[in-house]
């Protein structure tokens, strides 16, 4: 089991802002940074991340934390997990204690680790094959090298290769105590007990962190009943829909570019990375899909597909390219001279000429589409409008208005028909998606399938649903007992000094001053939350860990909500310290935690002063013997006058109860 000392420091060390830049484009606001939401589809950021109290919030969907919630959240990671992904990154030494293992954590990931582990092992024995066998050196090696792939090249990409043996890998995994049902799972070795991928190149794919998760192997043999690739089959740790083949080493290259060019190979991936095009990523044969272009997503907005001449590929290849206009990106073509590939093309003008002719061949693709289509129609009307319609369904994909209105009237203009009509056409289009959506949306509910089953509407951003009828059956004094709690999460092991010239914490102010009503508190959460924090900042965890923190990564999920949204706001401070403006007589509003937490003692003092008052009337209206009743009396009288001269502090006008 992981020490608390280990976690401390992973909590500590761990810049949620860093980590996030991984998988989000983020991009500064004030002292926030805000980007798309990795967790449901948006056009219009929502997502915020601050960097000085190292928290994430999305204010779409609500999701929030820090680094090791997102980790949990985005890559499907238990705690532990997360907590060891951190250490890794971070170089922090993991400390074990002798209380006990993490038996849910081992399970849980037990099988998968074992995946990952039978990867590497048939990765390296691929690898060993290619340079340290006869038949890789002779038979795989000059494949490669025809490619003018370098040495270097070929390691940074994991290159290898497959014999011709029948059993040769499963005997020396089985050997090496690796189960044989695990290699059958993985696809490396056939229901037969076979090897899967005999007398081929190998490709090794890898996710986004570098993890080796499948292969794909290309025939070397001349029988054309052969295959010319094969891939693993999908396993817990491969979904090829949601794979890009080398996004692990792309990934930095994409955001720095703004770009990412997608090609069809393998080797087109290759080539162009060994030239210095380093944004390139292939689909790997397959159709791009949505959880492709969610990937590409996190680092981009652009996208530019990369074909060679062949019209037929590239007319098949148009019929996916909507699914990536209902993900709100830019898209463009490119299509290469006749009977070249990214690969060839490459190797036959080099870089410079290469990436010249990209950008200035590169199409948007409704343009292009609309192009190709209405060539191929020419003056027929049947087909002419068979193409319209082709077109106005993909312009329909596009969920930004104004770049959807100005395609509209550019269409409009090649294919001589009224604006008017074509947008009534969308509009259609448009309402009879949101329909069918939310029908699946409806039905998905119905048989409670999970909320991600069906996908979000392509023009239904969520921060425009209207807002669901306010719940407003909270007790009456619950707002200031909410307050407090959220001083204390935010800022109760602040210092601060009173009007008395005494340095105090917050929580401590706070406690000190409700103590003789605390037990008045309706939400007892709220309590709970102040008591737990005096006792944390007075125990030895405080030295090593901040009071936010500790709530923020609390057992509670209620708890921990509540501390996330506390510390989060979409608004933030101008800041005018740039040109010199600064407060006078205070601090900043989000630093002043001395009267937010005097102010916010009063008014919860005020109202509970309330309820004690409306207590005592009751009990003297029942009292029965003189004596109780003017011991009552006097208190009633005492708390009285307390309440008016804090309603008198605060400028608050009461009614005296009588």
């Amino acid at each position: 089991m992981i020490s608390q000392r280990t976690i401390q420091e992973v909590i500590n060390v761990a810049q949620t802002a860093e980590v996030l830049e991984d998988y989000v484009t983020l991009k500064r606001r004030g002292a926030n940074m805000i980007g798309l939401c990795p967790f449901h589809d948006e056009k219009t950021p929502s997502f915020s991340v601050s960097p000085s109290k190292n928290i994430y919030k999305c204010f779409g969907c609500g999701k929030g934390g820090n680094a090791i919630n997102f980790l949990m959240e985005h890559d499907q990671l238990s705690y532990p997990e997360a907590i060891r992904t951190l250490a890794k990154r971070y170089n922090i030494t993991i400390e074990e204690d002798n209380k006990g293992d993490d038996e849910a954590y081992k399970e849980q990931k037990k099988l998968e680790e074992s995946y990952y582990i039978i990867n590497n092992f048939a990765g390296d024995y691929f690898k060993s094959n290619l340079h340290e066998t006869t038949d890789g050196k002779v038979i795989a090696m000059p494949y490669f090298k025809e490619r003018g792939f370098l040495e270097s090249t070929i390691k940074k990409f994991d290159l290898g290769f497959a014999p011709d043996g029948y059993k040769t890998f499963t005997e020396k995994a089985i050997k090496n105590q690796f189960k044989e049902e695990y290699l059958k799972e993985l696809g490396l070795v056939s229901q037969k007990g076979y090897d899967f991928f005999r007398n081929r190149v190998m490709f090794t794919i890898h996710n986004v962190s570098g993890k080796i998760i499948a292969f794909a192997g290309r025939t070397l043999s001349t029988d054309k009943k052969q295959p010319k690739y094969i891939n693993s089959p999908e396993t817990p740790i491969y979904n090829k829909s949601k794979v890009l083949y080398a996004l692990h080493l792309a990934k930095t290259a994409i955001r720095k570019k703004d770009n990412c060019y997608i090609v069809e190979g393998y080797t087109d991936v290759i080539s162009l990375f060994q030239n210095g095009v380093e944004n390139v990523v292939a689909s790997s044969g397959t159709a791009l899909t949505s959880g492709q272009v969610r990937l590409v997503k996190r680092y981009t907005d652009n996208i530019t597909f990369l074909y060679d001449g062949d019209a037929a590929g590239v007319k098949a290849a148009l019929r996916g390219m909507d699914i990536v206009l209902e993900n709100d990106m830019n898209v463009k073509l490119v299509l290469l001279p006749d009977n070249e590939d990214p690969d060839s093309y490459m190797r036959k003008v080099g870089t410079t000429e290469f990436e010249s002719f990209i950008e200035e061949n590169a199409k948007d693709f409704i343009h292009f589409k609309m192009d190709l289509l209405l060539e191929e129609a020419g003056n027929d009307p049947i087909k002419k409008s068979k193409v319209i319609k082709d077109i106005i369904s993909s312009i329909a994909k596009v969920r930004e208005p104004i770049k959807r209105s100005l395609y509209l009237r550019q269409c409009s203009q090649s294919i001589d028909v009224a604006e008017k009509t074509l947008v009534r056409e969308v509009n259609k289009l448009i309402r009879e998606d949101i329909r069918q959506k939310r029908l699946e949306k409806e039905r998905a509910e119905r048989q409670d399938l999970p909320p991600d089953a069906i996908e979000e509407e392509a023009y239904y951003d969520r921060q425009f649903e209207p807002e669901p009828q306010r719940n407003f059956t909270k007790k009456r004094h619950e707002f200031q007992e909410k307050d407090l709690a959220r001083i204390v999460v935010s800022a109760g092991d602040k210092i601060v000094r009173t009007n008395e010239d005494q340095e105090v914490k917050v929580v401590h102010l706070i406690h000190s001053n409700i103590k003789e009503v605390i037990g008045y508190f309706e939400n007892d959460m709220y309590r709970n939350i102040i008591e737990e924090a005096v006792q944390f900042v007075d125990s030895d965890q405080a030295s090593n860990l901040s009071l936010m923190n500790h709530f923020i990564n609390h057992a509670s999920e209620e708890i921990k909500s509540f501390a996330i949204n506390c510390n989060a706001s979409k608004y933030h401070y101008a800041d005018w310290a740039k040109k010199d403006v600064f407060l006078q007589t205070q601090s900043m509003p989000e630093e002043n935690f001395f009267k937010d937490s005097l102010y916010s003692i009063k008014m919860f003092k005020l109202r509970k002063y309330d309820i004690i008052l409306k207590t005592l009337r009751a009990k003297m209206n029942n009292e029965e013997k003189e004596k109780n009743e003017l011991i009552t009396l006097k208190a009633w009288q005492v708390l009285q006058n307390q309440r008016r001269e804090l309603a008198e502090e605060i400028g608050a006008v009461v009614l005296d109860d009588k």
